[in-house]
């Protein structure tokens, strides 16, 4: 597959045939399937003068129903050129503290609206299944809060409007499950926790009570006593986590300054995306987002109190 960086994505950007050929060698890598049955030997219609034949359309030999690349995914019925997706799809996965649904708006010439229902749609495809594979090893697992500044000025627990946020990071892969929750509890923590972590799993995490409890859902719990001045013990710490929030504060902060509650998780899910693909190549971060795209479609309407950012 040809590499997707800025330079050659110039081409790609004027030229909706060479961004559609693109998006299939993205979407199917080993070839065309069916996204309606899934059969692998279908066959692309050619257009002919004067009919209405689509442009990228292919027709499935088993189930006989057509469908272009964008059948099934995040960009199905979607207006925007696909090299406009292209380039957005580049530009948030590339970005490490991600990028404003106003920078996509003048960058790619589509209106503010089109560019953050775009980023919302690709933070969509970033998601990753809590039971599609759990964490294991040893898991360091650690709780912040992301919002404004509470009564004040206070900040961390119970800092006013603030939301809390759990990161969960498996140690050595880097690999990242982060969710908002409604309170720090043990019911809260502990069902998301089993719900992400293999049991047979080593959790760390600081001297928070809550965990207490939890600790015993899996094979070992471990604990560094931060009120106390200790951050690390031998190879027991949460620095991993610690550092994932330190990106999520910082991009939240500095780039879309607020984001309302009701998107909040899935800021978290682009965050946990670039972090555990941190290590590859911005194409193939981009082509990871793609294959994400399979499957999800997302319409909703703007949740009550939510901010478009």
């Amino acid at each position: 597959m040809e590499t997707l960086n800025l330079f050659r994505l110039a081409k790609h950007f004027s030229d909706e045939d060479s961004a559609r050929a693109l998006l299939e060698s993205m979407r199917w890598p080993d070839g065309v399937a069916c996204p309606h049955c899934g059969g692998a030997d279908p066959y692309r219609l050619t257009p002919k003068p004067g009919s209405k034949t689509r442009k990228g359309l292919w027709k499935c030999s088993q189930c006989r129903k057509q469908f272009t690349v964008t059948v099934g995914t995040i960009f199905e019925d979607s207006h925007i050129p696909l090299s406009k997706w292209l380039l957005a799809i580049h530009l948030l996965c590339a970005s490490k503290k991600g990028m404003s649904a106003h920078q996509l708006h003048r960058m790619l010439g589509v209106t503010y609206k089109s560019a953050w229902f775009m980023a919302h749609r690709l933070r969509y495809a970033m998601t990753q299944e809590p039971l599609a594979s759990k964490l294991t090893g040893i898991v360091e697992a650690d709780e912040t809060y992301v919002g404004p500044k509470g009564v004040h000025g206070k900040h961390g627990r119970g800092a006013g409007k603030k939301v809390p946020v759990v990161a969960l990071v498996e140690r050595g892969t880097g690999r990242v499950r982060a969710f908002p929750v409604e309170r720090v509890t043990a019911a809260n923590l502990g069902a998301a926790m089993r719900e992400r972590i293999d049991h047979r799993t080593t959790i760390m995490t600081d001297e928070l009570n809550i965990y207490e409890p939890i600790g015993h859902s899996f094979i070992a719990h471990e604990t560094v006593k931060h009120g106390d001045g200790e951050y690390v013990r031998g190879n027991v710490h949460t620095n991993t986590a610690e550092g994932f929030f330190s990106l999520l504060k910082r991009g939240i902060t500095g780039v879309y300054h607020h984001v309302g509650k009701g998107h909040l998780g899935r800021y978290c899910d682009e965050f946990a995306f670039r972090y555990e693909y941190r290590k590859t190549e911005d194409a193939e971060r981009a082509r990871l987002a793609v294959l994400g795209a399979e499957g999800k479609r997302l319409t909703y309407k703007q949740p009550a109190g939510a901010s478009q950012n």
